[in-house]
C-alpha cells in the first residue's frame, strides 16, 4: 500500500482496528483512495454503506404497500398499474445512473475531479429534462393512462389521484437514482445511504398519517401515500444538491454553476443507453414471464410473486457487494490500474459466493416457512416453495453474475451486458419457460425451470466472457 498518497484522515485498517471503527468509517463515509488502499479495505469501505442503502429501499417497498393494502384490492390494483409506467421511468433512472456511475469513476480514477463534477452537472439538467414528458403524460391523462391498463371504476375515480402525483412528481425520484449514482461513482457511498435513508424513513412515518388522516390532517387516501412519496423523495434530493454544493468527500459540484453542455449530455445518454436496455428487458422478461404464470391460475402468480420478494430482500447484500465493483472498476481504470479493477471483481465474486450459498442453504431447507411468514393458503404456499427451492440451486452462480455484469457496467461497456440479457432473457428464458410450463405441460415448475437453466446459462457465459478482459480497453 503506497501509503504516502493517503491523507492522515483516511482510515488504514489494521489487525488492531476496531471492527467498530472500521464500521463507523464506512458508513459516516472516508476520504480514502480507492486506487491506493488495500482492496479489502476498499470492498469494505464501499459495499457497506451500498448494502445499507438497498435494505432500505427494499424494507420502504414493503411497509408501503402494506398500508395501501389496507384500503382494498383496487387500492392495491391502482397502485400496480401506475407502476407498469414507472417501471419504465425506473429503467430509464437505473439505466442512466449506470452511465453516469462509470464516467464519475473514470474521471475519479483519473484524479480529473473538475470533468467529474461537470458530469455530474450535466446528468442532473439530462434527468430533469428527460422526466418532464412523464411529469406531463401523469398531470394531464392519469384517467386515460389507467383506462389503458384496464383499471376498475374505483381505481379510475381515486387511483387516478396516485397516478397524477406519482407520474407528475417523477423528476424527484429520477433525480435520487441519478445523483445518488454520482455519489457512489465518486466513491462516497456513505452519503448516497444516508440520504436513501431519510428519505424512505420521512416516507414511511408520512404513510399512515397521511392515508388514513391524523388529528387535524384529513385522510388523503390512497393519494396520501404518492404524497408521502413525494415529499420523502424531495426532501432526499433536497439533501443530495445541498451536499454536492457543499461537496462531499470526494465530489463536489455548486447547482447555481449549471449551464448546458449538448457534448457532455450526449456522451452520458451514449454511455448510459445499454444501461437503459439492460433494465428494460429486465423488466420486460419479467412481465413475459408473469404473463405465462397467470394462464396457469392466480394462486401461481401469487406464489411467484412472495418468492420473488423474497429473494429480493434476502439479496441485497449481494447486489450491494456488485455496486461495490461498478466503482472499484471505474476508478481502477480510471488510475490505469487495470489488474487491480479485475481483482477487485475476483475477490468480490467469492465474497458474493459465499453469502449466496448461505441464501441457498436456507432456501432449501426453510422454503415452505419462509413462504408461510406471507400466506397460508396451501397452494400459493406450495408455488412460492417450489420456486424458492428451484432458485437455490443457481444462486452460487447468480451472485458470480451480479457481480460481471457490474464490471462491464463500472467499465462503461453497458452495451455487452444489454446484447447477452436479449440472448439469454428474450431468446431463450422466455421461449423455455412457454414450452416447459404450456407444451410440455409441466405447469408452474417448467417456468421456474426455464429461469434456472437461462439464469444459470447467462451467470457462466457473462463470468466467461468477462474474464476475457475486453472491457479493460473500453473507453469513457
Amino acid at each position: 500500500m503506497e501509503q504516502g498518497k493517503i491523507s492522515q484522515e483516511t482510515l488504514v485498517i489494521t489487525p488492531r482496528t476496531n471492527i467498530w471503527q472500521a464500521l463507523k468509517s464506512a458508513i459516516l463515509g472516508t476520504e480514502a483512495d480507492y486506487t491506493q488502499i488495500g482492496l479489502k479495505k476498499a470492498i469494505f469501505l464501499l459495499a457497506v454503506p451500498m448494502i445499507l442503502e438497498l435494505v432500505m429501499e427494499s424494507t420502504f417497498a414493503v411497509v408501503d404497500i402494506y398500508f395501501v393494502g389496507k384500503l382494498g384490492a383496487s387500492a392495491v390494483a391502482a397502485v400496480g398499474l401506475t407502476e407498469t409506467y414507472m417501471f419504465l421511468l425506473y429503467s430509464i433512472a437505473m439505466g442512466l445512473s449506470m452511465g453516469v456511475t462509470a464516467i464519475v469513476a473514470r474521471r475519479i480514477g483519473e484524479k480529473n475531479k473538475k470533468a467529474a463534477e461537470t458530469t455530474a452537472k450535466q446528468a442532473i439538467l439530462l434527468t430533469v429534462l428527460l422526466s418532464l414528458p412523464f411529469a406531463l403524460a401523469g398531470i394531464f391523462f392519469a384517467k386515460d393512462l389507467l383506462a389503458l391498463m384496464g383499471a376498475d371504476a374505483w381505481s379510475l375515480e381515486h387511483g387516478s389521484k396516485y397516478t397524477q402525483w406519482m407520474l407528475g412528481g417523477n423528476v424527484v425520484i429520477m433525480l435520487l437514482f441519478v445523483i445518488n449514482a454520482i455519489y457512489r461513482g465518486a466513491g462516497d457511498a456513505s452519503i448516497a445511504m444516508v440520504v436513501l435513508w431519510v428519505a424512505n424513513i420521512i416516507n414511511i412515518v408520512l404513510d399512515p398519517i397521511l392515508i388514513f388522516g391524523w388529528g387535524p390532517i384529513p385522510a388523503m387516501g390512497i393519494q396520501g401515500a404518492a404524497v408521502a412519496t413525494n415529499i420523502g423523495r424531495g426532501t432526499g434530493v433536497v439533501i443530495q444538491l445541498w451536499v454536492l454544493a457543499k461537496g462531499g468527500k470526494h465530489i463536489r459540484a455548486k447547482i447555481t454553476q449549471m449551464y448546458f453542455d449538448a457534448g457532455i449530455m450526449l456522451h452520458i445518454i451514449k454511455t448510459s443507453l445499454g444501461g437503459v436496455g439492460q433494465m428494460i428487458i429486465a423488466m420486460t422478461s419479467w412481465i413475459f414471464l408473469m404473463r405465462i404464470l397467470s394462464d396457469i391460475g392466480s394462486e401461481t402468480v401469487a406464489g411467484a410473486t412472495i418468492a420473488i420478494r423474497i429473494m429480493m430482500f434476502t439479496t441485497m447484500p449481494a447486489w450491494g457487494l456488485s455496486n461495490a465493483a461498478a466503482t472499484l472498476v471505474g476508478q481502477n481504470l480510471g488510475a490505469e490500474r487495470p489488474d487491480r479493477a479485475e481483482s477487485s471483481v475476483w475477490k468480490i465474486g467469492v465474497y458474493n459466493m459465499i453469502f449466496l450459498v448461505l441464501v441457498s442453504v436456507a432456501f432449501f431447507l426453510f422454503n415452505d416457512s419462509l413462504i408461510r411468514i406471507f400466506t397460508q393458503d396451501e397452494a400459493v404456499v406450495a408455488v412460492g416453495s417450489t420456486w424458492l427451492r428451484i432458485l437455490s440451486y443457481s444462486f452460487f452462480v447468480y451472485g458470480w453474475w451480479m457481480v460481471s455484469v457490474q464490471a462491464f457496467n463500472g467499465a462503461g461497456d453497458t452495451k455487452t451486458p444489454t446484447k447477452i440479457n436479449v440472448v439469454f432473457f428474450w431468446l431463450i428464458q422466455i421461449p423455455l419457460s412457454y414450452f416447459l410450463a404450456i407444451m410440455l405441460d409441466w405447469g408452474y415448475k417448467g417456468v421456474f425451470w426455464g429461469v434456472f437453466f437461462s439464469e444459470t446459462s447467462v451467470g457462466l457465459f457473462t463470468l466467461w466472457l468477462f474474464s476475457k478482459g475486453n472491457w479493460k480497453k473500453h473507453k469513457v
